[in-house]
C-alpha cells in the first residue's frame, strides 16, 4: 500500500509541476508576449550586427541539431530566411517551420522547392547536397504518431481509478512501455516517404486500493497485468501515415487476487495478432485515424475471435510557447473506440481531455496530464467481456 501511495504522491508533484510552469506564465505574460522566441539560443543583442552569412550558420546549426536525420537546407538574407529539403512529412516540415520562426532575429520564413532565390545562386550546389539514405536510431519523433486516447498505447503512465465495477472502485493504474525505432529509410517508394521499422513493449498492470472481505496483506491486491511485445513498421508522407504491425499480447492474474479468490476460474487470455492503421492529419489540430485488425492466434482456454476495428480522433488546441521553460504546451482532446468481434462487436470507448508538454513544436516526447473517462468493456485480462465504466486521473510521458 505504502508504494501506491508513493506512486499516487509523485503523480500529484508532477501535477503540480505542471501548474507552477502555468502560474509562472501567467505573471510574465506582458513579457512573453513582446519576446515569445527562442531566447535560450543567444544573449540579448548578440546577432544585432551580425552578417547574414554568420546568422545563417547560426540557423543552420540550430536545424541540424534537432532535425539532423532530414539535411534540411537554411538560406539567409536580411534576416529571411528559405528552408529547402524540407522532409514529406508534414507534420515534422511544420515543426522545423515553427522552430525557426522561434529563433531570435527571424522576420520571415520562406520554403523552397529546392531552388533557391535567383540572387541566392552560389548556393544551388549546396542546396542539392547528397541526401542521407536512411538513419540508424532515429530518436527526434515516430512516423506514425501515438494514439492518445488508445488505453493500451505504449507509454510511461501513472493513474487512479475510480468507479470501475469489474477492478474496483478506487484503483491505481500502472504501465511501463517504450518504442525503438531501429532504422528509418528516408525518401522511399514513388511517393518519396519515410519508413521506419522498429520494435515495441509494455506492461499494464492495474491494483485494487480498497479491497473487501479476504485479505491478505492490508487494502491493496495486484488484480492483473498484462505483457505486451510489437514489431511495427510505419511510413509517412505528407499529412498520411501508415503503421502495420504484428504483436503478441498475454494477461496474468495478480498473486494477492489469486489468494483473496481461492478456487477462481483462472483463464490464459493470450494472443498473437496483427492490424494496419492509417492517420491522415487535417490540420495544425485535427487527427482521424482507423484500423482493422485479425487476431491469427489465441489459447484455447480464452478464445478470441478473430476480427476487430479500432478508430478515433484527435484536437489539438490553444498552444503555448513557454519561453522560461523552453517548452511548448497544448490542450488536446481525444477519444477512442473499439469493436471487436469477441465483444460481439460492441462499442468499447476512450475519451481523454488534457494539456501535454513538449520540447519541440508538435513532435517528440511529451509528457501529459489528463482526465479519462471508458465506457463498455474491461481492458484487463480476462475481464474483457464484461462491461465497465469509470474515471481516472493520469499523468503520461513519452512519445
Amino acid at each position: 500500500m505504502s508504494r501506491i501511495k508513493v506512486g499516487l504522491a509523485l503523480f500529484m508533484v508532477s501535477s503540480l509541476v505542471g501548474s507552477a510552469f502555468l502560474a509562472s506564465e501567467v505573471q510574465d505574460e506582458a513579457e512573453i508576449a513582446w519576446n515569445n522566441r527562442r531566447a535560450e539560443a543567444l544573449p540579448n543583442g548578440s546577432m544585432e550586427e551580425a552578417p547574414d552569412a554568420y546568422f545563417e550558420g547560426y540557423v543552420q546549426a540550430l536545424v541540424d541539431m534537432h532535425y539532423y536525420e532530414y539535411k534540411v537546407v537554411v538560406t539567409v538574407k536580411d534576416r529571411k530566411v528559405w528552408l529547402a529539403n524540407l522532409p514529406k512529412n508534414q507534420l515534422i516540415a511544420q515543426s522545423i517551420i515553427t522552430f525557426v520562426k522561434d529563433v531570435p532575429g527571424v522576420k520571415e520564413v520562406h520554403v523552397m522547392n529546392g531552388v533557391p532565390p535567383k540572387e541566392l545562386k552560389d548556393r544551388e550546389d549546396y542546396v542539392y547536397r547528397p541526401e542521407v539514405g536512411g538513419v540508424w536510431f532515429p530518436q527526434t519523433t515516430e512516423l506514425f504518431q501515438p494514439l492518445i486516447a488508445n488505453p493500451r498505447q505504449v507509454t510511461y503512465s501513472l493513474g487512479y481509478r475510480f468507479g470501475d465495477k469489474v477492478i474496483g472502485d478506487h484503483v491505481a493504474a500502472v504501465s511501463l512501455g517504450d518504442d525503438f525505432p531501429i532504422y528509418r529509410w528516408l525518401e522511399v517508394f514513388c511517393w518519396e516517404g519515410d519508413l521506419q521499422i522498429g520494435i515495441e513493449a509494455g506492461v499494464w498492470s492495474v491494483f485494487n486500493l480498497d479491497v473487501k472481505g479476504m485479505n491478505i496483506a492490508g487494502g491493496t491486491e495486484l488484480v492483473n497485468t498484462d505483457y505486451y511485445v510489437g514489431i511495427p513498421l510505419t511510413y509517412a508522407i505528407n499529412r498520411w501515415s501508415f503503421r502495420w504491425r504484428v504483436y503478441h499480447i498475454s494477461s496474468h492474474l495478480g498473486d494477492e487476487f489469486l489468494v483473496n479468490h481461492p478456487g477462481y476460474d483462472r483463464r490464459n487470455p493470450s494472443m498473437e495478432s496483427m492490424d494496419f492503421f492509417t492517420s491522415y492529419q487535417i490540420n495544425d489540430h485535427v487527427r482521424v485515424y482507423i484500423g482493422p485488425g485479425w487476431v491469427m492466434h489465441s489459447d484455447r482456454s480464452f478464445s478470441y475471435k478473430h476480427y476487430y476495428i479500432e478508430y478515433g480522433a484527435e484536437f489539438r488546441f490553444f498552444g503555448t510557447r513557454f519561453r522560461k521553460q523552453k517548452l511548448h504546451g497544448a490542450f488536446f482532446l481525444a477519444g477512442h473506440v473499439e469493436n471487436w468481434q469477441f465483444q460481439n462487436m460492441d462499442f468499447n470507448g476512450t475519451y481523454v481531455l488534457g494539456y501535454e508538454f513538449s520540447k519541440l513544436q508538435g513532435v517528440g516526447r511529451k509528457m501529459r496530464l489528463f482526465v479519462e473517462y471508458h465506457h463498455g468493456f474491461s481492458d484487463e485480462g480476462q475481464f474483457q467481456k464484461r462491461r465497465t465504466s469509470f474515471g481516472a486521473v493520469k499523468g503520461s510521458w513519452g512519445f
